[in-house]
């Protein structure tokens, strides 16, 4: 194919090559190969210079310029979030923003594709963003179906310069003069080079049936099920990535992404993937972070140690419940109802009326006052928040009485018109400052409408039986007994306790959001008057006391001119809620009360499910301990649209590893997704004794200047910079050059045992070493 112009005419010639490739690929480096692309490359690095100080401009600007309202200085800030991690990531890449190219079979010219769209200063384009319906042949083409394609070009970037290119040729036209043409599988031998402490750059390398899956679309529930180096978790980061660019509904403004992982290593592990795709405003988080409860202050025995990779860690900083049959009562979403009526139970309204005496008259709240406030609420107000509503109710209740009662009273300071200024006087503000200091009305409002803490109410479950049976009327007297742990451990949290504090927290409220409310009404108070002495002052200069400045007089605009970003506020709780979209990984651990604690934070039930059965646990069941699919499972917790995406290729683990693995979990689970590895790494699994992790360790690290090991079982051990020791519950979603499992049959028994041994070995992106002990 003959191009007549490139986008790097009339770059300098002499500009440095972006290939750096080793004499055995010398082939490669043939000019008629690759100087297309340097000069592409040329016009990249052109385009990216001026795009960064154009940015950096702007955003000088946005930042110098006078702040408005309170939307416009949202807006603004908003604005200066995107250009910076759009700069950041402009930055951070140079011409290795390009992930390959694309011949189309219809003459045109090659598409570049990128990590972002890129243009030259005439508008031509010189990347399409990779999550562009127009990118998608480029991940998805095949010989089966080229999708137009004669051939696709994909680079492997190494500090900046290509060490590495592979071509695919989908028709005989792309043969001509396009493509070198190496074997597939030195392509699919890249996909095992060596790990790090962080997950490494994929996006170049996303397979058909991956991404298919990243551009599903965002309705209802889509899980992705598939086993072991499947690309799961690539599929997870980068569908997040795709969906905030493709669908509007999820951008930040209208809720943005949840991304739920399993444990701190593994968030740690892809951090920084969704920041190399230029998405930086995802919330990323484990179950334990979405509740903010301290663990509990006296220790626990066997909740080991969280610096070495232990148990404790798996949910944070809160061990697991002790008791199995504990642990599956408090499964159940059932039980999670039970925090409404315990919350219920505090909002009933007093059955006797009261006398409520005021500096200027005795009034009285009759039981059916009680009851009209009460019945005043809006539908979903927390509990703590809706106390304020009721004693406002019950303030305008007493205000009408007083109202009503001051004419005869104050007959003799009538003025000429019939006003009563003492009736004028006392608005309900006025009656309830008055009420607040005689603390009669608030102490009654407090027994019948107490604040309360999460903490407070689920201990109080725990530990009080007849308040457990009134809330929870369907469980037993063994189930009941089984759930109370006494007061002197009401507040011992376990990971099974989360699910019950997040919803008290959520149903419950803020305590403190009268007080705090109270206090930014006062400074904004105090603020109205101050712009009131500003404007009085300017108004006194105004010579004629016409034109604009008399608008100043506009009650509405004093109150605009208040600088409400100024006053006090909450801190916002950034994982509360509610989102667009959730993401979570490894959700096959997820227990229903879990799954209730991720619904009340996504309305629209939009969520992204990545999983495998073959690795929970705990087995993958129903109540009654029948195994169930994905769509049972999600239909029963709440769900009503679930679709299903299955990966059944093994990118990460190499053939050796997967003949060790596979008869682990096939003898506790026959029908396990075991995928099946498109490569081998040529070493075969080592046995050998504990005495010798020492001396495997050493051999490796010596033949291996690059990667990443991880001791797998033996917390004794102390982890170095380039090897990792972690426990086997640590380490889903994790992979390494080299694993080394420590005396695996000690892992546990039944399928917890064989899930944990199963997922330990498939780890190991290049070799296995399975060690026990004599």
């Amino acid at each position: 194919m003959t191009r007549t112009n490139h986008p790097g005419d009339g770059v300098n010639p002499q500009a440095k090559s972006a290939f750096d490739l080793s004499d055995r690929l010398s082939p490669k480096a043939d000019p008629t190969l690759i100087a297309e692309d340097d000069r592409h490359f040329c016009a990249i690095r052109e385009s990216l210079d001026q795009t960064i100080t154009d940015l950096s401009e702007r955003l000088s600007a946005l930042r110098q310029a006078p702040t408005g309202k309170v939307r416009e200085v949202l807006d603004r800030d908003m604005e200066v979030h995107r250009l910076s991690a759009r700069l950041r990531t402009l930055r951070r890449f140079g011409s290795d923003l390009c992930l390959g190219r694309m011949v189309g079979a219809d003459g045109s010219e090659p598409v570049y594709v990128g990590r972002l769209g890129l243009t030259d200063r005439d508008g031509g384009r010189l990347l399409i963003d990779w999550r562009s319906p127009a990118a998608e042949p480029f991940f998805a083409a095949t010989h089966a179906d080229p999708m137009g394609l004669v051939s696709r070009r994909r680079y492997r970037w190494n500090l900046g310069r290509i060490s590495d290119y592979w071509d695919e040729v989908f028709t005989e036209e792309g043969f001509e003069g396009n493509a070198a043409l190496d074997d597939q599988s030195a392509f699919i031998a890249s996909l095992g080079a060596n790990r790090s402490d962080r997950m490494r750059d994929v996006l170049g390398t996303i397979q058909a049936d991956q991404d298919a899956i990243i551009r599903a679309g965002a309705s209802g529930a889509l899980v992705v099920d598939g086993g072991p180096g499947t690309g799961k978790t690539v599929v997870a980061l980068h569908r997040t990535a795709h969906l905030l660019y493709s669908d509007s509904r999820l951008g930040h403004r209208r809720g943005g992404v949840l991304f739920v992982g399993p444990h701190q290593p593994y968030l740690a592990y892809v951090a920084d993937v969704l920041p190399s795709l230029g998405e930086e405003g995802v919330q990323t988080c484990t179950l334990r972070d979405l509740v903010p409860v301290p663990a509990p202050d006296r220790a626990i025995a066997g909740t080991g140690d969280a610096a070495t990779g232990s148990s404790a860690a798996v949910r944070g900083d809160l061990p697991a419940e002790a008791d199995p049959v504990t642990a599956r009562l408090k499964s159940s979403a059932e039980l999670v109802r039970a925090i409404e009526p315990a919350v219920r139970f505090y909002e009933r309204p007093p059955e006797q009326g009261m006398a409520v005496a005021t500096p200027w008259a005795d009034l009285r709240l009759s039981a059916a006052d009680w009851a009209e406030a009460f019945r005043s609420l809006d539908p979903g107000v927390p509990h703590n928040e809706a106390r304020e509503h009721i004693l406002d109710e019950l303030v305008e209740i007493l205000t009408d009485q007083l109202t009503g009662q001051l004419p005869s009273r104050y007959s003799d300071r009538y003025d000429e018109d019939g006003d009563d200024p003492a009736e004028e006087d006392i608005t309900p503000a006025i009656l309830k400052a008055a009420l607040l200091r005689e603390g009669e009305l608030p102490g009654a409002l407090n027994r019948a409408w107490p604040l309360l803490e999460p903490t407070d109410l689920v201990g109080d479950l725990w530990s009080v039986p007849a308040y457990l049976r009134l809330c929870a009327p369907w469980l037993g007297p063994d189930e009941v007994r089984a759930l109370q742990r006494g007061e002197a451990r009401a507040q011992d949290w376990t990971v099974s306790d989360l699910p019950y504090l997040d919803a008290a927290r959520q149903r419950l409220g803020d305590p403190k959001a009268a007080q705090r409310r109270r206090r930014r009404q006062a400074s904004a108070a105090v603020e109205q008057e101050r712009m009131s002495s500003v404007i009085d002052n300017i108004i006194q200069a105004d010579d004629d006391g016409e034109g604009l400045v008399t608008m100043l007089h506009n009650q509405d605009l004093k109150d605009a001119l208040v600088d409400e970003s100024a006053l006090p506020a909450a801190d916002p709780d950034l994982l509360a809620g509610p989102f667009a979209h959730i993401v979570v990984d490894e959700a096959q651990e997820l227990t229903d009360a879990e799954w209730q604690m991720l619904l009340l934070r996504c309305p629209s039930r939009s969520f992204t499910i990545v999983g495998d059965r073959a690795q929970a646990r705990h087995g993958f069941t129903n109540p009654e301990g029948e195994n169930e699919s994905w769509a049972e499972r999600l239909e029963r917790v709440g769900f009503d649209r679930v679709g299903l995406a299955s990966l059944s290729i093994n990118y990460r683990t190499p053939e050796e590893v997967m003949a060790e693995a596979e008869p682990v979990i096939r003898e506790v689970l026959p029908d396990a997704n075991v995928p099946t590895s498109v490569r081998t790494s040529g070493v075969p699994v080592k046995h050998g004794s504990v005495s010798e992790l020492g001396a495997v360790l050493e051999s490796w690290l010596a033949a291996n200047a690059e990667g990443t090991a991880c001791v797998i079982g033996d917390p004794a051990f102390r982890p170095t910079p380039r090897v990792r020791s972690l426990a086997p519950e640590l380490v889903k979603g994790l992979e390494f050059d080299l694993v080394v499992l420590v005396d695996p049959e000690a892992f546990g028994e039944g399928i917890e045992g064989a899930v944990d041994r199963y997922v330990a070995m498939t780890r190991a992106t290049s070799q296995l070493v399975i060690l026990t002990s004599p």
